[in-house]
């Protein structure tokens, strides 16, 4: 069977402008919202006395492609929530662009960061570690330019391409160029462990997208027996109420969390770009009170003496800790050496944390060394824990992750500006370049429009898929979820597929990685060529 011509209802829907009093309301939020984060950055940075303006540059630049960046984003991910709810008319195109949106926005603000530094622990530790040297900042340039590239160029052909899957690769590139540049400093480059973990998590999200999409949607025939929800919307007009409301919770369900999951893929780089440029102000979280000040330093006596346990006999520590623990983190190898030196790194925290009282006192000098020795105590905690070694018992496990908590709040953590900057420049996005991918979501991947309860099914595996994802901490597709969604749908109902699409989506899919990873790669390279 052919594919049909667009309903000439929805061409009419999709063309229409927004109007002037949507334009406005939306462009005031976009003013209020950059304002507050505009002025939230300048309170800031008036902490950092003196020096070169060339950091404040720098920052600036770094700042507007990482927005950029999520920007882009809104073009794929966010336009994919709201297809489902225009092409069944639940919706107003530009009202569900704005509630989607809206949601988007309280998803970013509510999502706790642990997405964000998961993607970040697949870098090279050495160049987080240095992210405020030129390597750091190339590092930065090089995979965010590499994940706009590719982003901005499957958009243009209207291919719904995954973001997530695109900076996992631009990471990947950027350490395997790290590596090769370095070679003969023995230098790391990916942690293919977490790599292949998150890889994992991405490659088999369509297959549980198209196969759960596809149960679910079969249950619903099976008990629900009314033939109107699986067959396309005739005209324009909207669904009965009990399913209109289903229609628009699901997206809601979906634009909450790609919020609070993929939005904050560039909460974590633009962490990096601040703790690189300003330290001072950033590097540490200046929110911790006195008090959890004090408690961070009882709780480090407590996990020193644990650790203390675990020590071989006779370990020693030639040259400084930091040294050692360096090395495990980039070689993996659990040395004797290896423990000895955190537990001086952990006391070394400890004594430096009691002395300054308070964390938004410690030196300006020392605020990146004193950073940096919490995010590698921090790492190799995590890399031991992961491999079971030492053979560490449960009671002590909870002191040690009760510890590694309070380090982690202290480096990292979101101040809420940037979640604000993050959710507008998605936003913005996706009221640029909502209707490319809407238009392949809704009409392009099967040889019918979307049936109410097609829509129905693959909205609620995206919600369930990307909520599941975010409690484990792991970064997931809304893209490939939602299209795989919809096509298992279409295979389900018998509604057939266009392959021509489908094709191009798996050619996405599969060259998405590859592309990145050069992309990035020779991007990196060239940045320390021409550096």
């Amino acid at each position: 069977m052919a594919a049909p011509a667009p309903a000439s209802a929805i061409n009419e829907k999709l063309n229409k402008s927004p109007g002037k009093i949507g334009m406005l309301v939306f462009g005031l939020a976009l003013v209020v919202g950059f304002t507050y984060a505009g002025s939230q950055l300048i309170g800031d940075l008036s902490q950092v006395r003196g020096g070169s303006i060339y950091p404040f540059i720098l920052l600036g630049v770094a700042l507007f492609i990482a927005l950029g960046f999520e920007f882009v984003n809104g073009f794929h991910d966010t336009a994919n929530a709201v297809a489902t709810v225009i092409y069944t008319h639940s919706l107003d195109p530009h009202i569900a662009v704005v509630w989607s949106g809206t949601w988007n926005f309280i998803g970013v603000l509510l999502s706790t960061g642990t997405v964000a530094f998961g993607i970040i622990s697949l870098l090279p530790v050495e160049l987080i570690l240095q992210v405020g040297s030129g390597s750091g900042f190339y590092m930065v340039f090089a995979l965010l330019t590499a994940a706009i590239i590719w982003n901005l160029g499957t958009w243009w052909f209207g291919l719904p391409s995954s973001s997530t899957h695109t900076m996992v690769g631009s990471i990947i590139g950027v350490g395997l160029a790290n590596q090769l540049i370095n070679v003969k400093t023995g230098t790391s480059g990916v942690d293919w462990g977490q790599a292949l973990g998150v890889g994992r998590t991405l490659l088999l999200s369509p297959l549980v997208g198209f196969g759960v999409a596809a149960i679910f949607l079969l249950l619903c025939k099976m008990f629900i027996k009314n033939p109107k929800l699986y067959e396309a919307p005739e005209g324009n007009a909207p669904p009965p109420w009990p399913i209109r409301l289903l229609l628009i919770c699901t997206c809601t369900g979906v634009s909450y969390a790609h919020g609070s999951n993929d939005g904050q893929k560039g909460m974590g780089l633009i962490m990096l770009i601040l703790i690189g440029t300003v330290p001072t102000a950033y590097a540490l979280n200046h929110a911790i009170t006195p008090a959890q000040t004090q408690d961070f330093v009882a709780v480090s006596r407590l996990a020193s003496q644990t650790v203390q346990k675990y020590v071989p006999a006779g370990a020693s520590v030639s040259g400084t800790p930091n040294t050692a623990v360096s090395e495990y983190l980039r070689t993996r190898n659990m040395e004797p050496a290896a423990l000895a030196s955190m537990q001086q790194l952990i006391d070394t925290l400890a004594n430096s944390a009691q002395r300054y009282r308070d964390l938004k006192y410690v030196p300006a000098n020392d605020v990146p060394n004193f950073r940096n020795e919490m995010y590698m105590v921090s790492e190799e905690l995590r890399l031991i824990k992961k491999g079971n070694n030492p053979n560490i018992s449960a009671d002590d496990w909870a002191v040690l992750d009760n510890y590694k908590s309070h380090i982690d709040s202290a480096t990292k953590f979101i101040p809420p500006w940037v979640k604000v900057a993050v959710a507008l420049s998605l936003g913005l996005g996706t009221m640029v370049g909502w209707k490319r991918i809407v238009v392949t979501v809704g009409e392009k991947i099967g040889k019918q429009h979307l049936s109410y309860a097609q829509g129905a099914a693959a909205e609620i595996t995206a919600m369930l898929t990307i909520e599941a994802a975010d409690h484990l901490s792991m970064p997931v597709s809304t893209t490939h979820v939602l299209s795989s969604g919809v096509a298992g749908t279409m295979a389900a109902n018998h509604s057939g597929l266009q392959w021509s699409t489908v094709r191009n989506l798996l050619l996405a899919w599969v060259l998405t990685l590859p592309v990145s990873i050069l992309l990035a790669g020779t991007l990196f390279w060239l940045f320390h060529l021409i550096g």
